[in-house]
């Protein structure tokens, strides 16, 4: 198995599943390395609630070698819980810390976590720096282009946390007032990219939603990884193409109907045994849409699938739609 370090010494550009809260949980991590994910992530950890113990932040770190190479993803905005959370992270033996300075959600950014401390450059780069100094584990950062529009200072704050050493640069083309809206920007990652200052590797995220626009990504910027997101919830096979394409290969076909249903059946059944069927049911609602893109007059049982309440029901209407399609 490849250490992160050695991700980055080998020919081809690796790929990486993005952190995302309430999706990337042990199961669909798992899902993305069989279709050929070279680095997974946490869904993101409060280091306030790491400090006390909180249940669900704790099993949020837990992952199987089978994982591997795996980064636990940390937030917070103080320098004590950031470095207390890294300490206690560090035990699981991940292969690599990260801290999420690029989460642009109210609730996160208001209290000066995520992208919020993109208001505040200077602490920003102070607790980065105390957290490298106490890891003996690569630390890594995950962030935006900037706070807004005028503010959009990612060449400085690369160079300046390369400066106090985090191990690699994870960059998503947006500003933290953008959220999720319009296009990502991937010029200033090229701009750091190509900063004759930086040598850390720099990967790059937003809006890969298939291996072409990967592709054209990677001979814009020349990063040394490409991170996708959003686009691969629901499809993890974007992954696979993404990964063939940089291969040279030529494109496979589209996952038939009954390759959908098995992953999307394995996917509703981890899930509910990871958090309970009320939680894992509602956290499955939002991937359904994706699971079964494209295909013609599917919207009725796209409807039924959200409507159920009981994971029996959901494997039924699963059943049907591998008979029907």
């Amino acid at each position: 198995m490849l250490s992160f370090e050695d991700l980055f010494r080998q020919e081809a550009v690796p790929v990486f599943l993005a952190p995302m809260e309430s999706v990337s949980n042990r199961c669909f991590r798992l899902i993305c390395k069989e279709y050929g994910a070279d680095m997974v992530y946490t869904e993101f950890v409060s280091s306030e609630a790491l400090r006390r113990g909180v249940e669900r932040s704790q099993t949020k770190m837990t992952f199987s070698d089978a994982e591997r190479p795996i980064g636990i993803q940390l937030f917070g905005n103080n320098a004590e819980a950031l470095v207390e959370a890294a300490q206690l992270a560090q035990e699981l033996q991940p292969d690599v810390i990260d801290i999420n300075w690029g989460c642009p959600v109210k609730k996160v950014a208001s209290k000066g976590g995520g992208s919020g401390i993109l208001n505040d450059i200077p602490r920003m780069v102070e607790i980065t720096k105390a957290v490298v100094k106490s890891c003996r584990l690569p630390v890594s950062v995950k962030t935006r282009l900037g706070y807004d529009e005028e503010h959009k200072q990612i060449v400085e704050i690369a160079e300046r946390l390369q400066d106090v050493g985090i191990a690699a640069l994870s960059i998503h083309g947006r500003t933290r007032s953008q959220m999720y809206r319009g296009e990502a920007d991937w010029t200033l990652i090229a701009a750091v990219k190509n900063n004759p200052r930086m040598h850390i590797p720099i990967i790059g995220n937003g809006d890969i939603c298939s291996a072409e626009i990967a592709l054209n990504r990677l001979r814009e910027t020349g990063v040394d990884g490409l991170m996708i997101g959003r686009g691969a919830m629901g499809n993890p096979w974007l992954i696979r193409d993404v990964k063939h394409a940089l291969r040279g290969e030529s494109p496979l076909p589209a996952p038939s109907v009954a390759e959908r249903v098995e992953v999307c059946r394995r996917q509703v059944l981890e899930t509910v045994e990871l958090m309970g069927e009320r939680a894992g049911i509602l956290e499955m609602r939002k991937l359904y849409a994706n699971y079964f893109r494209g295909i013609d007059f599917f919207k009725p049982y796209r409807v039924r699938l959200v409507m159920a309440e009981h994971t029996a029901e959901i494997l039924n209407i699963l059943s049907e739609i591998k008979r029907t399609f």
